[in-house]
């Protein structure tokens, strides 16, 4: 059954920003996570998404804009390696830009912070640099992948402070953006980031949490289909109360 496309109604200034989360694209086939999305369907949704005029950007463009109405914010978590090769090309058809989120004390490793599910390589120092160079905004998903809400103090600072440290040595630039791993947040963890020097952060639910600390993000997997993003899209908007500074 095919579905309308019907344009997402847009966010007003004070609206909460809409921010996609996307990790892996390619083979889904083995994907006990839902981590991965193939080609086809980014290139489908990121269609969706231009038809209803959005327009993808990273974080950052999306927070610094005045204006947001025809935005949408669009990050790749853990910095695989398909991101080059898959993700890129259709995120420069589309003329969209994203923010990657990497690990740099995992450089050329794999996800091995996932039992399940086949190892997926990520990138490299000269694979971040070329999508840096190509207009992506690279910022910090932690130094391993380390659940900040139950590191110890030494952890918790490795994982902000010398995470970014890396990253701005290896890409001469400043690194303002960063990535809860998993996705969990406490008090603590938006303290240790904010006193660490990023402008931003993204979780994906932050409760009760709130501020450019804290931003939740929406889920987009193999199974979104138009119709299905609609709905997030709506309810996203529906069920956030504006973020306090933006």
């Amino acid at each position: 059954m095919s579905v309308p496309v019907e344009a997402p109604r847009r966010p007003t200034l004070n609206s909460l920003p809409w921010v996609a989360m996307y990790h892996s694209v390619g083979d889904c086939s083995d994907d006990p996570y839902r981590i991965t999305v193939t080609p086809d369907r980014l290139d489908a949704q990121l269609a969706w998404f231009a038809r209803g005029g959005l327009r993808g950007v990273s974080v950052a463009e999306l927070l610094a804009a005045p204006d947001r109405r025809g935005l949408i914010g669009l990050t790749f978590d853990d910095g695989y390696a398909d991101f080059v090769d898959s993700a890129l090309p259709i995120l420069r058809a589309h003329g969209f830009s994203a923010t990657l989120f990497v690990l740099p004390g995992r450089l050329a490793g794999d996800n091995a912070w996932d039992p399940l599910g086949p190892r997926k390589p990520l990138l490299g120092a000269d694979g971040i640099r070329e999508a840096a160079a190509q207009g992506v905004e690279i910022g910090s998903h932690g130094l391993t992948h380390v659940d900040l809400t139950q590191a110890d103090d030494r952890t918790l600072a490795a994982e902000t402070q010398d995470s970014r440290a890396r990253l701005e040595e290896l890409l001469d630039t400043a690194v303002t953006g960063f990535c809860y791993p998993y996705g969990t947040v406490d008090a603590r963890a938006v303290a240790a980031v904010r006193d660490a020097g990023y402008a931003y952060a993204c979780a994906i639910d932050p409760g009760a949490l709130n501020g450019v600390h804290a931003l939740p993000r929406v889920h987009v997997g193999q199974n979104d289909t138009a119709a299905r993003l609609f709905l997030k899209y709506r309810l996203h908007r529906l069920r956030r109360r504006p973020v306090e500074g933006l």
